[in-house]
């Protein structure tokens, strides 16, 4: 089963522009399988998970190139970075749009190879699990997220409608297209395979981890913080590992696309920011399977409700930017006299602030933070709390309560 995803269109516009497409995210999000269907047979497909394959791309790149010439598409580049210089050269001597496409899933690796190897020749775009908008048909008509009235009234209508139940078994299925497609795959079964090939493929690749079980720990210390402001020494604590290790493989877990860190916003106005970035899981569904939530009801009943909600809002409203192929501006505001705003959206010099709240009736105290920001000089837009209520509503006359079926 194929779902339309959003990033088809950008994709095509960057093959038309760049002779190199260079497609990253986690595993199993469906990079191979976007592209195989956009190349339609067009193109020579390899994989360099195939260990023959492998060894060619490692010990002769050349014959390599010249076994599978463009246009081709090669999975999995990181594991070959020496195929990037003669990927280059074969640009170079000819250069034609569309000539390579290639994905990864471990970008920092990646990122830095292709920074140095083929800067200016290549178009780089991100890819995550399947949004709500492509899990509903909304593929081509989803826009990156901004809280305009317009834009949310349009949202509104064409997002339809989420009771609280259907809402926390998407969170809970997560979006990876395997489960979220198919509600017959059993879903700890999948997470549990995931959970397995991620320490035995990436973390060996990425780093020496000599204990896979604190690194599972670890996993599992850091799902339990997603949507809380990042405490390193905590987080080493539990997992029972040092402060720079807990440091290292934090960044593992952004470089294979498993976390990201939301960064406070911050100017030279005012130093009473903190500065602390706040952690979030990529996945709902990998978050919830390694904080052993057993069910979408138990996990809306529990202790991680509201911080899950938060995360999957995150997600959904970066997966708006990233599958657009555009850089996602977002923040978080919180001072020193704990005043905090979820999200700051910071665009065209306009900074839009948005809470999220798991209610169905929000109130006007919960904006209330909002008017912080006349401290930064800088213009506030439309606002307002991402909820659980059930239709667009005004709270005050610069912010609205946003039903989470908007995202």
């Amino acid at each position: 089963m194929y779902a339309e995803r959003t990033l088809e269109t950008f994709i095509k516009k960057a093959t038309s522009q760049f002779p190199v497409l260079l497609v990253t995210g986690p595993r199993q999000v469906g990079k191979t399988t976007i592209l195989q269907h956009l190349s339609k047979d067009k193109r020579i497909y390899t994989t360099l998970d195939d260990p023959m394959i492998l060894t060619l791309a490692k010990n002769d790149p050349e014959l390599f190139i010249q076994r599978f010439p463009p246009p081709v598409m090669i999975d999995e580049i990181q594991y070959a970075p020496e195929l990037l210089p003669y990927i280059k050269m074969t640009v170079d001597k000819t250069p034609e749009p569309g000539m390579f496409w290639l994905t990864g899933s471990q970008q920092f690796h990646v990122m830095k190879g292709v920074s140095e190897s083929m800067a200016g020749r290549v178009g780089v775009v991100h890819l995550l699990g399947l949004s709500r908008r492509e899990l509903i048909g909304q593929a081509k008509d989803s826009s990156p997220f901004l809280p305009k009235p317009d834009e949310l009234q349009s949202r509104t209508v064409t997002g339809g409608r989420i009771n609280l139940k259907e809402l926390y078994r998407i969170i809970w299925r997560g979006s990876f297209p395997a489960v979220a497609l198919d509600d017959k795959v059993d879903r700890d079964l999948f997470y549990s395979s995931y959970v397995q090939t991620y320490l035995q493929r990436d973390i060996r690749d990425l780093a020496k981890v000599g204990d896979e079980m604190a690194f599972l720990r670890f996993l599992r210390a850091s799902a339990a913080r997603s949507g809380q402001m990042l405490n390193m020494a905590e987080l080493s604590r539990d997992a029972g590992v040092a402060p720079n290790t807990a440091k290292n493989w934090l960044s593992i877990l952004q470089a294979s696309g498993i976390a990201y860190l939301l960064e406070p916003y911050h100017t030279n106005v005012t130093k009473r920011m903190v500065k602390t970035p706040k952690l979030y899981f990529l996945d709902t569904g990998l978050c919830a399977y390694l904080t052993e939530w057993s069910s979408p009801e138990t996990l809306e009943a529990g202790a991680m409700s509201g911080s899950i909600l938060e995360t999957w809002i995150i997600t959904e409203a970066l997966k708006s930017y990233w599958h657009n192929g555009r850089r996602a501006p977002f923040y978080y505001y919180r001072d020193k006299d704990q005043k905090e705003i979820d999200l700051l959206i910071v665009q065209d010099g306009t900074a839009y602030p948005l809470e999220f709240r798991k209610t169905a009736s929000p109130r006007k105290e919960d904006v209330r933070h909002f008017k912080v920001l006349d401290n930064l000089k800088m213009a506030v837009g439309h606002g307002g709390v991402i909820c659980l209520a059930g239709q667009l509503l005004p709270l005050t006359d610069s912010a609205s309560s946003i039903p989470v079926s908007a995202m």
